[in-house]
């Protein structure tokens, strides 16, 4: 079943399947080494859970038949990584834990959350604690800087400002000039050039952006400055958190 509340569970898993990358690094950091039976191929850290553990397949394509031989007695998943038919099929014979994350308060009831189901209260409190205090260094900026995000190319496509990717940029003092719009629309350059923003950010995730793209953006919008970010730093909740204000500091004075 899907469980709606952390206090769902009357038992402390021991054999958990992950569905989400970031989820998983903050498994690890929790420290369920044993607990963790089953992730995804996008599970690249730590590297030696994704060397060792059993993969399912994708975020988004599942191998239903393999979590069902593994038989967790818990599977964690997220309402935008992963898609509704799988979790509802998953559903019917699994329990399931589905996080919604939208802003960087959702982040830290969903490690709170984890802490509760998976019997780690005292570490995730502490990780808590850890991430609050790292993200007082960020100074408050009075005047946010007009940026771009995006996360894809042909068609290019950016972040609205329901995602928590857009709450990031905000935490960090970029504004977002699309965040009128919602989810991940579709952009064009011609767009993107009209709002002339101050950056424009390319992510190496889930796209992989890199310093070749730069160079050929930068020519085609001269008066932007065009920067390669780095997309975990973006876009990972969970003990990643703990990297993010470090990474937002140095990439402000850049």
């Amino acid at each position: 079943m899907i469980l709606n509340h952390s206090t769902d569970l009357d038992y402390i898993p021991s054999r958990i399947v992950s569905l989400v990358p970031s989820q998983t690094e903050l498994l690890h950091y929790i420290g369920l080494n044993k607990e963790i039976i089953g992730i995804t191929k996008f599970c690249l850290h730590p590297v030696e859970w994704f060397k060792t553990k059993t993969r399912i397949g994708g975020t988004k394509n599942i191998d239903i038949e393999k979590v069902i031989q593994l038989n967790p007695d818990l599977i964690i998943a997220n309402k935008e990584e992963n898609t509704r038919e799988q979790i509802m099929a998953l559903s019917k014979n699994f329990n399931i834990w589905v996080t919604d994350i939208n802003n960087l308060q959702d982040a830290l009831i969903m490690i709170k959350d984890i802490g509760q189901l998976t019997g780690k209260m005292e570490g995730t409190r502490i990780l808590i604690e850890k991430i609050k205090e790292n993200f007082t260094v960020i100074a408050k900026k009075s005047c946010l800087i007009p940026s771009v995000y995006l996360i894809w190319k042909e068609p290019f496509m950016t972040v609205g400002g329901d995602t928590y990717i857009s709450n990031l940029m905000l935490q960090a003092g970029f504004k977002n000039v699309f965040s009128q719009l919602k989810r991940y629309p579709i952009v064009t350059t011609a767009e993107i050039i009209i709002l002339n923003p101050a950056l424009l950010f390319l992510s190496t995730e889930p796209y992989p952006f890199n310093a070749g793209h730069v160079e050929e953006m930068q020519k085609s919008m001269p008066g932007i400055k065009v920067v390669l970010v780095d997309g975990e730093m973006f876009s990972w909740y969970g003990s990643r958190l703990l990297l993010v204000p470090d990474y937002f500091q140095k990439l402000m004075s850049e």
